[in-house]
């Protein structure tokens, strides 16, 4: 189902009489996309589902809701909602059980409050569940939020990955789905680094042990998600602008949130032990574009830097905030192939033994402990992250 936005009617209808200025009408996110999304392999999305007891991390987010909602649809045996936020996880068990008791299902829905951090209740929440397939969705992902954290951004995006991956290895879960990001590839923040390190640490584990199968899916941005682009530029246009646009050259990769929830579960049953996936997001959107569509759409015209022709929406240049880059990449090196699925590609990596993995794990562990964030810097710069610092434009 397509998300949509109340949006206002165009000027051209009100002027023709089509339509009062009170009225409004919609508009399909898709239209911002720009191109079709695509249709899923119904039998990859059955494989690890159907039947079984998974379990969603960062259940009441965009990404892992909609998890929630294509999981739901799959038939399993049960859906495990794990969550931080109170009120998210009370949308997310709403929704869902409203959902399960219109169409009959069968299917036992367990809304579980709690921290990634605790690996304790992770373990015990899964075997009560006997939970057989994980997507960890639950992480910190707005980047300047993060770059002023540093320490909750790896307790949580690094250490939450490895304690959900420890139980699911203890606890013998067979498939484990980590939901990454393009800011784990070159990355120049915090949030990036924390992230292909949590990829590190399940391609160590991979090779650690073979009784859980630990994949991990990597695509930029979906429409319409918390903390995106789109409902803050809506915002901005509903309040008469300005519309606030970080540099005139920034481009970002984009996918709608059912689409990029699919390809997640999709790639999930082709995983092998320790396989990085990346989602084909086709052709990258430059935010400045998106902006003037979005005022067009709205039925405005822009006004850049309040130069120019004249508008009813200013644009206005903020300047790149901490960590952030004009241009993200989904792929580190050129070692990528074909997975048998036309938008989904595998990528060969650099990566760590274990040894050395809980060795950098434990050295991080103190510098969080003694929230020493030069130290946490430091290591994350010494380590195949790729992390580099952001140098000013």
């Amino acid at each position: 189902m397509a998300c949509r936005n109340i949006i206002s009617p165009s000027v051209e209808d009100i002027a023709l009489g089509k339509a009062e200025s009170t009225e409004v009408k919609e508009l399909d996110i898709a239209d911002l996309l720009g191109r079709e999304a695509v249709e899923p392999d119904m039998a990859l999305m059955a494989k690890n589902i159907e039947g079984a007891s998974v379990m969603v991390t960062g259940a009441g987010g965009s990404i892992g809701s909609e998890l929630c909602r294509q999981i739901l649809r799959l038939k399993p045996k049960s859906l495990v909602l794990f969550e931080l936020n109170e009120y998210n996880l009370y949308k997310i068990d709403q929704e869902l059980s409203a959902i399960k008791n219109r169409l009959n299902m069968n299917v036992v829905i367990t809304p579980v409050l709690g921290s990634v951090q605790r690996q304790n209740r992770l373990e015990k929440t899964m075997v009560a569940h006997g939970v057989n397939t994980v997507f960890h969705a639950a992480a910190y992902k707005h980047v300047p939020l993060v770059e002023s954290n540093i320490v909750e951004g790896v307790r949580n995006n690094v250490f939450g990955t490895l304690y959900c991956a420890q139980a699911a290895i203890n606890c013998k879960v067979q498939n484990f789905t980590l939901i990454s990001t393009d800011k784990a590839v070159r990355p120049t923040n915090v949030m990036g680094a924390t992230k292909r390190m949590a990829e590190l640490v399940l391609q160590a584990l991979a090779d650690k042990q073979h009784g859980t199968t630990f994949t991990m899916v990597r695509f930029g941005n979906v429409l319409g998600s918390s903390g995106s682009v789109v409902p803050l530029f809506k915002q901005q246009i509903r309040q008469g602008g300005p519309v606030t646009v970080t540099h005139p050259d920034i481009i970002r990769y984009f996918m709608l949130i059912p689409e990029a929830a699919q390809l997640v579960i999709q790639a999930g049953a082709m995983g092998h032990n320790g396989q990085v996936f990346v989602l084909d997001m086709g052709d990258p959107v430059r935010i400045l574009d998106l902006a003037k569509r979005m005022i067009h759409l709205m039925g405005m015209r822009e006004q850049i830097d309040e130069c120019g022709q004249e508008g009813d929406i200013t644009i206005k240049f903020t300047g790149l905030r901490p960590g952030e880059k004009l241009y993200e990449e989904l792929l580190i090196g050129d070692n990528v192939e074909g997975s048998g699925h036309n938008k989904i590609m595998t990528a060969r990596e650099e990566k760590l033994t274990w040894n050395l993995m809980e060795s950098l794990l434990s050295e991080l562990d103190d510098c969080c402990h003694n929230f020493d964030e030069d130290c946490i810097t430091r290591l994350l710069l010494n380590a195949p992250t790729g992390y580099q610092l952001q140098k000013p434009l």
